[in-house]
């Protein structure tokens, strides 16, 4: 997978999440140098205007869940995307906040003091955030075991479990898989043992459903899944999956086929992907305009092929599988 000098020199007049990212993971930089651009992250740009709109009483918004995209939840998820140190301060304590007011009986985090059970999504983004921040571990193990106990059958999990559904949920699935992953990513220790059959038993129910189709008729289970969108927000679709399975260092399943095929084609004649969609809501930083060249979407689809890079896989246009 090759792509020329202008579209790393894009790259790298993003955002100094997406320089950092770019120069993390396809370009060449030394510790140092990430270091000295990752501290840069909140200081300045998306980061920086992030931090700005967190309130004196540590929220951000109107609280927990509301508005939805500029609520403290999703900002805070919005910043452990663009990951910025993991000692951020401000961060750490709305986490610690967070978890000591939300976690409810059930183990899950719930914000909804009406609604009698914790979703299960809401608890896997939180845990995502949680162990990126390096928030305590005896703070987290109810999580943990929440995460276990909702677990389906079949593998992955489903946000309306209690309701009798037992078939695997992508949105729920993948923002599990992505906490899990943090988790074991920053050295967590309780239950660890027992955490790989969790995942590999999540990631088979992606790699049955290809990533994005419906098991019994093969469409996509929703349409919007084969767009790029960014921020995913609780949105499954192909780019975070793919981008989830690179990040987790799994090797190529032929399951993915379908998936890397459709990402393949929606790169431009430029070298670039584009914003295909973006999840409707207030925001506190438009970080990119739908319809046009997505430095998001390309540095995460660029890192899926490098890693990818030795499938030789079939392509719907010639032109686009020999780059």
């Amino acid at each position: 997978m090759a792509w020329d000098q202008s579209v790393s020199d894009w790259l790298l007049a993003g955002d100094i999440s997406i320089v950092y990212q770019a120069k993390r993971d396809l370009l060449p930089a030394a510790e140092p140098e990430l270091q000295q651009l990752q501290v840069r992250i909140p200081l300045e740009g998306w980061g920086q205007k992030l931090l700005d709109a967190r309130r004196p009483d540590g929220h951000w918004g109107r609280g927990y869940y509301s508005p939805k995209w500029t609520s403290t939840h999703y900002s805070l998820l919005d910043l452990r995307l663009l990951c910025p140190p993991r000692d951020n301060r401000p961060c750490r304590e709305t986490l610690s906040m967070l978890l000591s007011e939300c976690i409810a009986k059930d183990g899950g985090v719930n914000y909804a003091k009406t609604v009698p059970d914790s979703d299960v999504c809401i608890a896997g983004m939180v845990l995502n955030m949680a162990c990126y921040f390096g928030m305590e571990q005896t703070l987290l193990t109810t999580l943990v075991d929440f995460l276990f106990r909702t677990s389906l059958p079949i593998g992955g999990w489903n946000c309306a479990h209690t309701k009798g559904h037992q078939h695997f949920s992508a949105h729920t699935t993948i923002s599990v898989l992505e906490g899990l992953l943090s988790y074991l990513k920053w050295g967590y220790t309780y239950r660890h043992a027992d955490i790989g059959a969790l995942v590999a038993a999540g990631e088979e129910q992606f790699l049955i459903h290809h990533l994005y189709q419906s098991h019994t008729s093969g469409e996509p289970m929703d349409v919007r899944m084969t767009k790029l969108s960014y921020p995913p927000r609780w949105h499954s679709d192909i780019l975070r999956v793919l981008d989830y399975f690179r990040a987790a260092g799994r090797p190529y399943d032929p399951r993915m086929d379908d998936a890397l095929r459709i990402l393949r084609t929606k790169r431009h004649r430029d070298g670039r992907w584009p914003l295909q969609a973006n999840h409707p809501g207030q925001v506190h930083v438009a970080m990119e305009a739908p319809g046009k060249a997505s430095r998001w979407n390309t540095l995460r689809a660029l890192r899926v092929l490098v890693h990818f890079k030795n499938r030789h896989l079939c392509f719907d246009n010639p032109e686009l599988a020999d780059q």
